[in-house]
């Protein structure tokens, strides 16, 4: 058996006043690639947020690579080889996209280099003299990518990375997505375009009200689709 890479159990998480998790409970093995399913505003990006120590208030139980993580502070959570690809991407505008990737502090040893990062995203090489105001939609994601992947984390925690980008980008991504996965890392996916996550993942969550609904094998995406469709709207 591999090891397990990230385990949440009962997890809940505030806002503020709102509750919004509501004791959400699932594994990830290291290597593995698992989805967290659902509409708009159902916790998935929360789940993440959370994991990261992001919201205002957590409780409950989140291991990461067996250390127990619920009291750190964010910064020592990337320590243990987190990455986190926000949903709004957070380059820096005014810098180059070289200049993006040559920033990120190591946080663990076996970082890429630039040449296996423009080996991965050849746009970024293209583009590599750029600022960050001057990228298409697509190549600010692939640098959002690219720049945890400086970083030497093996838990990528990746938050709606194909939102709104032409159809192509999307192929493109998740090539990268099948290309780390074989590199041995570890992935929790956010996403809401059920066709490009349901060929890349070994299990998909279904979130709902803040909390895990329904858990959906690779090998159950057939028998199980109506009731996704039910669950997603897709």
């Amino acid at each position: 058996m591999s090891t397990i890479a990230l385990e949440v159990k009962n997890l809940e998480s505030w806002y503020g006043e709102s509750h919004i998790l509501h004791g959400v409970n699932f594994a990830v093995r290291d290597g593995e690639v698992v989805t967290l399913l659902g509409r708009n505003g159902a916790g998935r990006s929360t789940i993440l947020k959370t994991i990261l120590g992001l919201t205002s208030k957590r409780t409950g139980s989140v291991e990461i690579y067996g250390h127990q993580t619920i009291t750190m502070p964010t910064y020592r959570i990337a320590r243990l080889g987190v990455g986190f690809c926000p949903e709004e991407r957070g380059i820096f505008a005014s810098l180059s996209t070289e200049e993006n990737l040559l920033l990120l502090p190591e946080i663990a040893p076996g970082g890429m280099g630039l040449d296996e990062i423009y080996e991965m995203f050849p746009n970024l090489y293209e583009r590599r003299n750029s600022p960050g105001t001057r990228l298409s939609g697509g190549e600010q994601q692939m640098l959002a990518m690219a720049r945890i992947l400086r970083t030497g984390a093996k838990l990528l925690l990746l938050d709606e990375i194909t939102e709104g980008l032409a159809p192509v980008i999307v192929q493109k991504l998740g090539e990268v997505v099948t290309s780390l996965r074989n590199k041995g890392f570890t992935i929790v996916l956010v996403e809401q375009n059920f066709r490009f996550a349901a060929p890349l993942a070994d299990r998909h969550y279904v979130v709902e009200h803040g909390n895990v609904v329904e858990v959906v094998q690779q090998n159950e995406l057939a028998e199980k689709a109506s009731l996704l469709n039910e669950y997603l709207g897709v």
